[in-house]
């Protein structure tokens, strides 16, 4: 096997299916990533699998000679990364494959499989494994399930919903997104609802399909699944440059999710089990309504977690007469701050305080100049949500209290 490229392309290609190698790989070849290349297509593709979150990648190369190796994805990652924008060379001698696979070599230094990469400055060599020890991605049934995504949604449903998924592995089913499709009736298209939960807040994301559709109507079979956020995370990634007119394509069975957009693609596995019935937890009627501006109040928020550091605990205050929000923190022996800022408040004064972290992310991913604050009372669940615009809930349970 014998690739001519330009660095740059193997680096960008690497740094993005590297996020797919586990920490701990078991089996070893997992901590390496795959290159094929084909002399046909003249392209090198990338492959890299953690057991449940798999990316392939391709790019076009110069190949001389067709071929796979396996070769260590951090170490190879470290020595790219560190090479200026030049064109390299990947070299694994063909006498040398077929002499392992064969069973020739007998010493574990002749097993191994010696890549060398070089460039006009100098020259690398690292041992990979063979490529046929590489598990193969997970596939799907052709007679499968396909819709197409655009990335304009797929964009509004991640980035408002990704950083309320919990982080804790004893609650597995609460480290997904859940998917699922509504029908609102003739004329009204589907919605695609994205839901995240850590149990402390929740984020809810409603995409109406058809409002970026110009020609024809999108439509999607009945969905209900829970993706690992890790896997969507990276989805993210993978269409960050794209355009939000573009469309991704979705393949999904009963246990996968297949993601193809472009020469790249990510699958992942589902989560199993059942997702909690978060609509249960929305209160429908309110007895506050605040309406804030967000940049102002996350500049309020900002001020005041340098006191807020301790306990994490931020302070709302209410007053309805001066038409006025209150920020306050108070770190105990330290100090205390206090901004206030102007609001639009219907009902009775109240002080209810949040988590401060729990209260920043939700107000960052909400993408309106003004947002709409409801509450009924202090132990209640708080809702936030933008004015006009992306249809998105976010709760927040308030922390209580003492006096």
């Amino acid at each position: 096997m014998k690739i001519i490229c330009a660095s740059f392309d193997l680096k960008d290609h690497l740094s993005l299916v590297s996020r797919a190698v586990p920490s701990r790989p078991e089996p070893a070849v997992l901590g390496n990533v795959l290159i094929q290349a084909s002399q046909s297509s003249q392209k090198v593709s990338l492959t890299a699998f953690d057991g449940s979150l798999g990316i392939k990648t391709s790019f076009n190369a110069e190949v001389d000679t067709g071929g796979s190796i396996t070769l260590p994805a951090r170490l190879l990652n470290d020595i790219v990364t560190r090479l200026p924008e030049i064109e390299i060379t990947l070299e694994v001698p063909e006498s040398e494959l077929e002499e392992a696979r064969s069973g020739v070599a007998r010493t574990e230094q002749e097993a191994n499989f010696v890549t060398t990469i070089s460039s006009t400055s100098g020259q690398f060599q690292l041992t990979g494994i063979d490529a046929t020890e590489f598990p193969e991605l997970p596939t799907i049934d052709p007679e499968s399930q396909k819709i197409e995504l655009p990335i304009a949604i797929l964009n509004q449903g991640l980035r408002g919903c990704l950083f309320a998924a919990s982080t804790e592995l004893s609650k597995q089913i609460l480290t997904g997104v859940h998917l699922k499709t509504q029908d609102v009736g003739k004329g009204g298209g589907d919605i695609l609802e994205f839901a995240a939960t850590d149990s402390h807040r929740l984020a809810v994301v409603a995409t109406n399909l058809n409002d970026l559709a110009s020609e024809s109507t999108i439509e999607l079979p009945q969905l209900a699944v829970t993706i690992p956020a890790k896997a969507l995370r990276e989805l993210e990634r993978i269409v960050s440059n794209a355009a939000e007119n573009d469309m991704v394509k979705v393949n999904f069975d009963e246990q996968v999710m297949v993601f193809e957009y472009g020469d790249r693609l990510l699958t992942s596995t589902k989560i199993s089990g059942d997702y909690p019935a978060y609509g249960q937890l929305i209160p429908q009627k309110f007895s506050r309504e605040i309406i804030l501006d967000r940049k102002r109040l996350i500049s309020s928020l900002e001020l005041v977690a340098v006191l807020a550091q301790k306990n994490n605990l931020v302070k709302f205050s209410l007053h309805n007469d001066n038409s006025e929000l209150v920020v306050s923190a108070d770190a105990q022996d330290v100090g205390n701050a206090e901004q206030s800022l102007p609001a639009e408040i219907i009902g009775d004064d109240i002080e209810i305080a949040f988590n401060i972290k729990y209260l920043m992310d939700g107000l960052k991913a909400i993408p309106t100049t003004e947002i709409k604050m409801q509450l009924n009372e202090g132990h209640q669940p708080v809702i936030f949500s933008p004015l006009g615009g992306l249809t998105m809930t976010y709760l927040v349970m308030p922390v209580q209290l003492r006096n």
